[in-house]
């Protein structure tokens, strides 16, 4: 855009190296703050207790790395990043940092914490050689409002704290159902992590979809007719940029597809059709049955922990409908359980943004510095930061996104809409914000940016448009100015 938040946070974190220059303190937090903004962008997952964080976190990956069992290593906040070689670090509260071994049992990580207490650990670090995970560093946090009040207060530490930048740039937000006490995490998140810049960050997801429909193979249309409705409700607009139904399970699944669950769900597809449907009527007589041959009690069981009922269903279907080898039944599933349309939505809402969250945590991050430091030291630099945080053209475009989530301005509806759209709130790329197809031609492009700014500047230039909302149109004049500046000439 017009003005670079990144390079401006970056020259901030510049000038703070200055100035601490004689505190070691200082120094240990911006050289924190610069490899937050030099490293990829943090997404922590997070929701209530048991729903499908961990198992939505490895089908993200790619791979079973996260811990969904319900042991001592789901109790602690767990970093997933990018490295060369696979590798576990152990954080103690109190202590230096020790390394685990890195072993695997039936295709799944296994943390083995060597006798150190859950309750002992700050955070764990994952560093594992994915591509899922060189743009992003996932954050798999303990369950809210969990029966056990030391793990609920890990999470709401580590992602509300009180007196420091958020360690997250965005959140993914599970939730089986909504409920208030979703609502007021969220509210809690955006108040936090916002601090005086104000954004809305958050993606929210109506994790385990498929047991919406009670395992139906229709089950994804139901949950995508409530996660609409959701994404319309009053009290979640104005705090996630969206809701997505995922049937966790099986996204994690597809994604981890064996020749051995192709051949087992491709055994089930030559069975008998109401046979096989009363062989599906429940886990337990799917396990116990004795039919069809070929299939045992372990290879049965297997497949109800990797895929659950509705997955198996789906699976059977597509064999049956043509689907003639695993990969392109994992590509099939994946794609019906959700999760392509997640990654979709984490790409065009939170990574074609991330130099603009990142900057902002940055920002943050200094504001808190200053606030703890002298005030003699803190007024050299606050100047320059508050001139940062209100001219850096990406940060007044998520607190122009903010405002029109919730407070609202006095634009009329159409307006308000085309505003958010083209501030970035359905997603950052030029086409997302014109409301045009992804393969929209530059022509395309700049011929709608013209039309918009066109639109907006007339909107400006109008004496009845109130103060807040010229404010807004003059934040809107300068995207549309910015997305044609970037492209290239047309002859």
């Amino acid at each position: 855009m017009i003005e670079s938040g990144i390079a401006g946070a970056a020259d901030l974190l510049r000038q703070a190296r200055e100035v601490f220059h004689d505190d070691a303190a200082a120094l240990a937090v911006v050289d924190e703050l610069e490899d937050r903004l030099e490293g990829p962008l943090r997404i922590a997952v997070a929701g209530m207790v048991k729903a499908g964080k961990s198992t939505l976190l490895n089908a993200i990956i790619g791979e079973e790395i996260a811990p969904t069992d319900a042991g001592e290593c789901t109790r602690i906040v767990t970093w997933y990043r990018y490295g060369h070689t696979p590798r576990i670090t152990l954080h103690p509260i109190v202590g230096e940092p020790q390394s685990l071994p890195v072993t695997r049992e039936d295709g799944r990580l296994i943390f083995n914490l060597d006798n150190v207490r859950a309750d002992d650990v700050e955070r764990m670090v994952v560093d594992w050689p994915s591509a899922s995970l060189r743009e992003l560093t996932l954050i798999d946090t303990p369950g809210i409002a969990s029966l056990s009040q030391d793990v609920s207060s890990r999470s709401t530490e580590f992602l509300l704290p009180e007196d420091a930048p958020v360690a997250a740039d965005a959140v993914i937000y599970l939730m089986r159902h909504l409920h208030a006490s979703d609502v007021r995490f969220l509210e809690s998140f955006k108040d936090t992590a916002a601090g005086q810049s104000g954004t809305v960050n958050a993606l929210a997801v109506l994790s385990r979809a498929d047991e919406i429909g009670a395992g139906r193979i229709d089950s994804l249309i139901s949950a995508a007719v409530i996660a609409d409705r959701y994404s319309r409700d009053q009290n979640l607009r104005p705090l996630a940029l969206g809701v997505v139904p995922v049937a966790g399970l099986l996204a994690q699944s597809s994604r981890t597809m064996r020749q051995t669950d192709f051949e087992s769900m491709r055994l089930l597809a030559q069975m008998e059709r109401n046979q096989r449907e009363r062989l599906m009527l429940s886990a337990d007589l799917f396990v116990r049955a004795g039919h069809p041959d070929g299939l045992d009690t372990a290879a049965k069981a297997s497949l109800v922990l990797r895929f659950g009922l509705f997955g198996i269903r789906l699976g059977v279907a597509l064999i049956q409908g043509g689907v003639s080898n695993p990969t392109e039944l994992a590509h099939e599933l994946a794609r019906r359980s959700g999760l392509g349309q997640l990654l979709d939505n984490i790409a065009y809402l939170f990574q074609t943004r991330a130099d603009a969250l990142k900057a902002r945590a940055a920002v943050v991050g200094l504001e808190a510095l200053l606030r703890s430091s002298r005030k003699e030291v803190a007024v050299l630099l606050e100047a320059n930061v508050e001139k940062l945080r209100t001219g850096a053209h990406e940060f007044r475009e998520l607190k122009l996104l903010a405002t029109l989530r919730s407070e609202g301005l006095n634009l009329a509806p159409g307006q308000s809409a085309e505003a958010e759209r083209l501030v970035g709130g359905r997603g950052s790329t030029p086409p997302l914000r014109l409301g045009l197809d992804a393969d929209a031609s530059p022509e395309q492009i700049s011929e709608a940016a013209r039309n918009s700014l066109n639109r907006w500047r007339l909107l400006a230039e109008n004496p009845l448009t109130e103060p807040a909302a010229l404010d807004a149109c003059r934040i809107v004049i300068r995207s549309c100015e910015g997305m044609l500046a970037a492209m290239p000439a047309v002859p």
